[in-house]
């Protein structure tokens, strides 16, 4: 089911799903919630689900300005502060991986645990295989097509405003997120880390995000790209629903989790 929730500066639509725990699907840039068909099911049957819309997405109309990460955090957090009612578990593919992120380091009171699918700390040119793919990118263009219909199927404001909601977010991703391995080190949610092997983001990137979160973890897919969730939905699934549902994790030779050394072969338990 479908509701708009009335929010500081914006007017968000977000669906429910499911019983339990509650649990935020963040989608990805100029996507809908539609694109997170391989997942709702099985997760619902673990969770409450809430699939917020975020400004110029979907449902959800677009505002006044330019489009940022840190807007649509603070739209996250007031959400999560308003309809949920107090913390969760976040799920975060790419745009939604920042997102959550952000949500992350700004309310730790708020998240439990994070994932973040396919999700960049730095824009474009220094985040992506090949960041010339971004600049070529026209409202009108084909590379777009799928993304545009996405957006005319369902926007309030009509298809005629897709130019300039398209427009606002390539430029977002041209200059946006802009974060620092000191501000990664702010995370204190156990959050797990999941590319596919080909993905968007170079694995240097995805790897340096990983190293600079604390309770970090890391999941590559083998034979999968950006959009990994929807190739590979079983694996992705079982990945997010293993990561929520562990509250330690135990290794017999911790390196990085080590909190002091132990004799070799010795087990070791440490928070992730």
């Amino acid at each position: 089911m479908g509701d708009y929730a009335d929010l500081p500066g914006i007017r968000m639509w977000y669906e429910t799903e499911g019983s339990g725990d509650p649990l935020l699907l963040l989608h990805g840039g100029l996507c809908t919630n539609a694109t997170w068909g391989g997942q709702r099911a099985e997760l619902a049957a673990h969770y409450r689900l809430f699939l917020p819309e975020r400004r110029a997405h979907g449902h959800t109309p677009d505002v006044e300005g330019p489009l940022s990460y840190q807007d649509m955090a603070e739209d996250t957090v007031a959400f999560l502060e308003t309809v949920v009612g107090g913390p969760a578990q976040l799920v975060g593919w790419s745009d939604g991986g920042v997102v959550a992120l952000l949500v992350t380091m700004a309310r730790p009171d708020l998240v439990r645990r994070a994932v973040l699918i396919g999700a960049n700390f730095r824009p474009s040119p220094e985040s992506f295989v090949e960041p010339a793919l971004v600049d070529a990118l026209r409202p009108e263009g084909v590379d777009l097509a799928f993304f545009r219909e996405l957006y005319e199927a369902v926007t309030p404001e009509g298809a005629g405003h897709w130019p300039v909601v398209a427009r606002k977010v390539i430029h977002m991703w041209r200059t946006q997120p802009s974060l620092t391995a000191a501000d990664l080190a702010r995370v204190t949610a156990p959050t797990l880390v999941v590319a596919g092997d080909d993905d968007m983001m170079t694995l240097e990137h995805t790897v340096a995000l990983y190293r600079a979160l604390p309770a970090g973890q890391l999941a590559v897919v083998p034979g999968a790209s950006h959009l990994v969730p929807v190739e590979q939905p079983a694996s992705v699934n079982r990945l997010i629903l293993n990561h929520l549902a562990r509250d330690a994790v135990e290794t017999m030779m911790p390196i990085r989790r080590a909190a002091s050394r132990t004799a070799p072969g010795t087990a070791e338990t440490a928070e992730s």
